[in-house]
């Protein structure tokens, strides 16, 4: 990964601070995007803090063009924000919940992608890794919204892989069970963590995805279910 110039939205979050982390010890610069998020956070000189909101159109094209302004390219893209809502049957659901789920899951990849592939294409074998869920493949009952968007996220993700091939570009999805982070444990007390996905384990998997070794993948939908399969 050296001299690879990569992306990571939510760097700061439960799994993104483990994916910049290990993006910067195999050797990558790092642009790590959150609302909130400061230079110090990680202590490497390859490390560059982007506070920005791209859960909007033109909050993502702002902050890809102040990446490309600064940096002038941009090799790999790893997109950890989401959001999660559960708790009602479809028959229960309002809108504005359903409304969330789309935003938070699909659209705002959406936008990212639509932002940074004018870019990677120019710069060719560039790297998009997406961070789906089980729910995309496997629904369960009272989270209808949230595993609705994870689904449409896959099918976007598959689509840019096909559009983009012609260019070395690779475009992949990973669908994690129950991510062994602070915020999970807080949310579910009572659950069995060591049946919980480890982020460093999502996180070396992206380091070998988004590398040479990983340029034979795309287009895929690769599940991570730790031990609870």
């Amino acid at each position: 990964m050296k001299g690879k110039i990569a992306l990571v939205t939510g760097a700061n979050g439960g799994l993104g601070s483990h994916v910049t982390k290990a993006l910067l010890d195999a050797g990558a610069v790092v642009v790590g995007v959150s609302r909130k998020i400061q230079p110090s956070e990680f202590d490497s000189a390859s490390f560059i803090a982007l506070p920005a909101e791209i859960s909007t159109a033109a909050g993502a094209k702002s902050m890809v063009d102040s990446l490309v302004a600064r940096l002038g390219r941009l090799d790999v893209v790893v997109h950890t924000v989401g959001g999660f809502a559960g708790g009602q049957s479809i028959a229960e659901t309002d809108d504005a919940t359903f409304q969330r789920m789309l935003d938070s899951n699909l659209n705002s990849t959406f936008y990212l992608l639509r932002a940074v592939l004018s870019t990677m294409r120019k710069t060719g074998n560039g790297r998009i890794v997406a961070i789906g869920s089980r729910a995309a493949l496997k629904p369960g009952p009272r989270v209808g919204a949230y595993s609705a968007s994870k689904a449409a996220m896959v099918s976007l993700i598959k689509t840019v892989a096909l559009e983009n091939k012609d260019v070395g570009i690779t475009a992949n999805v990973i669908l994690p069970a129950t991510i062994d982070t602070p915020a999970n444990r807080t949310a579910l007390p009572n659950a069995d963590y060591s049946k919980w996905v480890q982020p460093a384990s999502i996180a070396a998997l992206i380091v070998w995805l988004v590398s040479d070794n990983g340029r034979d993948v795309n287009g895929a939908a690769i599940p991570v279910y730790g031990s609870d399969v």
